[in-house]
């Protein structure tokens, strides 16, 4: 739910996302996802985040669903832990866009099927990871430092944990107000 749960794979899923970005010798004939569905939950509305999700999904070979928070009964008429119990016998992947972070946690521990946080409001690892890959795009390396200057936001917060993660130093700047939570410090 969180980018420190992918810490021994995070240089090497880094090294892929360039890969895949530019081309050069990766295989566009992989297909990992080759006759899979992945379904995507949006409670909190993304251009670029279900843009991203949806051709993703789709070059690696899948076939991707997009749940907006008005097509679903999650957490109105139905619990997270029967929606998850429910989208595991037809999905196989769920990402999930949400408010709160106690909601990601809870349909990941009900689903059978693999749970990717597309955002909360304590977490936002893909964008984390996102960011990291631009810092090596731009000649930068995952051991260097990193400095941070902005609201202790959820980007931050698995920025942080990223970095840390990787060894490397961490400098940041934040307003009186918009410190980074501490169940993240």
């Amino acid at each position: 739910m969180a980018i420190d749960d992918v810490n021994d794979e995070l240089a090497d899923i880094i090294d892929w996302a360039i890969a895949f970005k530019h081309g050069g010798d990766f295989n566009f004939d992989f297909k990992p996802l080759d006759g899979m569905s992945i379904g995507s939950i949006y409670e909190k509305p993304s251009t670029r985040t279900r843009v991203s999700f949806e051709v993703g999904v789709n070059r690696l070979g899948g076939q991707p669903l997009t749940l907006l928070s008005n097509d679903i009964q999650l957490g109105k008429s139905e619990s997270i832990a029967d929606t998850a119990a429910v989208l595991s016998r037809f999905l196989d992947g769920i990402t999930y866009r949400c408010f709160n972070h106690a909601d990601a946690v809870e349909l990941a521990k009900h689903a059978t099927v693999p749970v990717i946080n597309a955002l909360s409001d304590l977490h936002h690892p893909c964008q984390a990871a996102a960011d990291l890959m631009t810092i090596v795009e731009h000649g930068g390396n995952v051991n260097g430092h990193i400095a941070w200057v902005g609201d202790g936001n959820n980007v931050f917060h698995d920025l942080l944990l990223a970095a840390v993660a990787l060894g490397r130093d961490v400098r940041y700047a934040t307003p009186v107000g918009f410190e980074p939570d501490e169940l993240v410090m």
